[in-house]
């Protein structure tokens, strides 16, 4: 074997070596992206909950602080309680089946972070409302910090109460995921969408959410 044969032996190993090293390196880097998307993805979905868990918390604080007198808030009472009333029941209209296993809004809630029928149901409801998950945060935060004491107040009342209820969120409700909430609330009920609040209907009220938050 002559010497340029050895030589070019030599390099085609060389270079065979260098090929495997570079698929090597190529494995690593697949790797490493397939890492780095799937810390980014996880980074994301934490960014997410604690924004979210911030804007929960914003809400809460919004909710407790509320400059209302007394009558104002069982007005505005009133309307939230409607609303969630209606929901519910048009919930258990729509899923006849689960009547005895959604006596209550919360469990309607509850359900539907588990059962994909329920989920895909509820967010039909939300959009014949034409309200959003945030709007519904919102009313069940208010009602979880005020229903404890909450009265309920037929239209008839409220309208001689206060002639603009809209106004008066407006100027008052400073958190915008309350106030939106709140003010989507007054523009269902005006329009007549939701069902009545029955006199015998009182007690069962407290059952609609899970106890007030520590």
């Amino acid at each position: 074997m002559n010497h340029e044969t050895t030589t070019l032996i030599s390099l085609k190993e060389a270079m065979k070596r260098v090929d495997n090293k570079l698929q090597a390196l190529d494995t690593q880097f697949k790797e490493l992206d397939i890492t780095k998307d799937n810390l980014t993805l996880r980074f994301e979905h934490h960014s997410k909950t604690l924004a979210s868990q911030a804007a929960q918390d914003e809400i809460w604080t919004a909710a407790l602080a509320l400059g209302f007198t007394s009558m104002e808030l069982n007005i505005l009472y009133s309307y939230v309680i409607e609303v969630l009333i209606c929901l519910h029941t048009r919930m258990l209209q729509k899923l006849p089946d689960l009547v005895r296993s959604l006596p209550t809004l919360a469990s309607v809630l509850r359900r539907k972070a588990k059962n994909k029928h329920v989920r895909i149901v509820w967010e039909s409801v939300l959009e014949e409302y034409g309200l959003r998950e945030r709007d519904v945060t919102a009313l069940c935060t208010f009602f979880v910090v005020h229903g404890n004491k909450g009265e309920h107040y037929a239209a008839n009342v409220r309208r001689m109460y206060i002639k603009d209820v809209s106004f008066m969120i407006t100027n008052m409700v400073k958190n915008q995921a309350l106030q939106d909430g709140l003010l989507r609330a007054v523009q269902i009920i005006e329009k007549g969408k939701a069902a009545k609040t029955p006199e015998n209907s009182r007690a069962p009220l407290k059952e609609l959410m899970p106890p007030v938050k520590d």
